[in-house]
């Protein structure tokens, strides 16, 4: 048994809001960034550790696996052994992790330290968000730092293809995982003085160990099924066991939770219809629009042919539109239900991804994908900022961390599913053809798996129907009884945040 680790303790030491609202952004960057910054890396990681083409995608995957099988876990570990705790060692484990990649020799290092990147990202994830809707009350002030805390993250996910980019071309593969290690650290250490130290409460509460093995374990499995099967073929003996094996682990994990008296995931979480929904389109967000800068690595680099650091600052654009999205989704979720706030945003998604589609061919130019990248990406930004306020919406402020583990689990198993349909569909006609005749059909390949995504993002819209379209009622007393700050306090240190977090928020 374990004592609850609460929200933060709240005093005479509380810090201003602007400074931990900017922090806790900046974190959510360092976890996006690397969810893409070693595409571009790639061939050069393969090249000189002596990668196979078979086992390069592990690389990327082993990320993906540990992130995905691992949140359930943090999100938990972040609601009993405290919230900044876990942002403190997950950040810990990112420096030290990515200081070893950079000086990887061999396949194997270079897997194991992107597998221990992924469990600090599971950690700090569900950790940052639930200190997000802990210290911020639900309503216009939580959206705002929902919006500051999206625009880092969305923004993240091309911003990695641009700084890996910029520092494949400058400096070599080894830079992606090294930029990290200050990051991580500064953000560790000004955490320490920034963030309110957790407080215990009185009461007892297990860990639910049984719940947390075969969670982990299930979930861990299916996003290796799901990442390999495409590769390996759906049919071959060690997908075929491992799927079985997630199937039956997950199961088990069902009948333990129903019968647990302190459950990992409480069950009747699923009957909040704002959390259901949210996790639905977190899911179809991540297997579309996530997908999306892979696909356009591919367009940029293999059929136009440009450089790394070409290809990093090509995903400027999109970066800016993101951010905007955000902010504007920020402003939507205030006046309006949250309901149109994803409904727009995943309508705006869907026009700008086709409109995307239609301009990626084989000889056009990088003018020819902008309008399209432009719209996307300001889709894109509202419909993350609205799903994380969906998710959040209703939870108690005790199971906000497992709340968002949900929810960022669905996000990783949906990423899996995407982008492996995506890749079958944008590689179906490739075999066998080299030269103008490759280059042609990866570019209408891509242009197929894009449409698809596209009509993945349309399928989000009539997801997000099942919201409750009312505004809800915003509260009149503080974010939650163990949040660090009331209203009143939120908004007299709102005005002391830095110039970047305050313009934003």
């Amino acid at each position: 048994m374990t004592a609850t680790a609460s929200a933060p303790h709240p005093g005479a030491g509380t810090p201003r809001l602007g400074w931990v609202l900017a922090l806790l952004a900046f974190a959510q960057l360092i976890i996006s960034l690397d969810f893409n910054i070693v595409y571009v890396a790639l061939p050069e990681i393969g090249t000189e550790l002596g990668f196979t083409g078979q086992s390069l995608q592990w690389v990327v995957s082993a990320y993906a696996v540990a992130f995905g099988g691992f949140l359930l876990l943090g999100g938990r570990a972040a609601d009993l052994l405290g919230r900044r705790n876990m942002f403190v060692l997950a950040l810990g484990l990112y420096a030290l992790s990515s200081l070893v990649g950079g000086f990887a020799a061999d396949p194997g290092t270079m897997i194991a330290v992107r597998a221990v990147q992924g469990l600090g990202g599971a950690l700090l994830f569900p950790a940052t968000l639930s200190l997000i809707n802990t210290l911020f009350a639900e309503g216009p002030q939580r959206n705002r730092a929902l919006a500051v805390w999206g625009g880092a993250g969305a923004s993240g996910l091309t911003l990695g293809s641009l700084l890996g980019g910029v520092l494949t071309g400058a400096f070599g593969w080894a830079s992606v995982f090294f930029v990290n290690v200050p990051l991580a650290g500064i953000v560790a250490i000004a955490a320490l003085t920034v963030i309110p130290r957790d407080r215990r409460s009185g009461e007892r509460r297990s860990f639910d160990l049984p719940g947390a093995v075969t969670a982990t374990a299930g979930v861990t499995l299916l996003v290796y099924v799901l990442v390999q099967g495409p590769e390996s073929g759906w049919g071959s003996a060690g997908i075929v066991v491992s799927a079985v094996a997630a199937v039956l682990l997950l199961g088990l994990f069902t009948l333990i939770e129903a019968r647990s008296k302190d459950p990992l995931m409480p069950l009747r979480l699923f009957r909040n219809r704002s959390l259901a929904a949210g996790m639905a389109v977190t899911f179809i967000f991540m297997g579309t629009f996530s997908a999306l800068p892979y696909f356009l690595t591919v367009l940029f680099q293999s059929v136009h042919g440009f450089s790394a650091l070409q290809t990093g600052l090509a995903f400027l654009v999109p970066s800016l539109s993101i951010a905007a999205g955000t902010q504007i989704g920020e402003r939507m979720a205030t006046r309006t239900a949250t309901r149109t706030t994803l409904l727009t945003g995943l309508l705006v998604g869907t026009l700008g991804t086709a409109v995307l589609a239609y301009g990626i061919t084989s000889d056009g130019g990088y003018g020819s994908v902008v309008p399209g990248l432009v719209i996307a990406g300001i889709g894109q930004g509202i419909t993350w900022t609205g799903m994380w306020i969906a998710a959040a919406s209703g939870v108690d402020p005790h199971e906000q961390g497992i709340a968002s583990g949900m929810a960022s689990t669905t996000q990783q198993i949906g990423g899996a599913v995407g982008l492996a349909v995506l890749i079958a569909i944008a590689n179906s006609g490739t075999d066998g053809l080299q030269g103008d005749l490759l280059r042609t059909a990866m570019a209408d390949g891509t242009r197929t798996a894009v449409y698809v995504a596209a009509a993945g993002i349309l399928l989000g819209a009539v997801v997000a129907l099942a919201l409750p379209g009312r505004r809800p009622a915003l509260p009149t007393g503080p974010a939650a009884p163990e949040a660090a700050t009331g209203p009143a306090d939120a908004d007299r240190h709102a005005g002391t945040a830095p110039a970047g977090a305050r313009s934003q928020a």
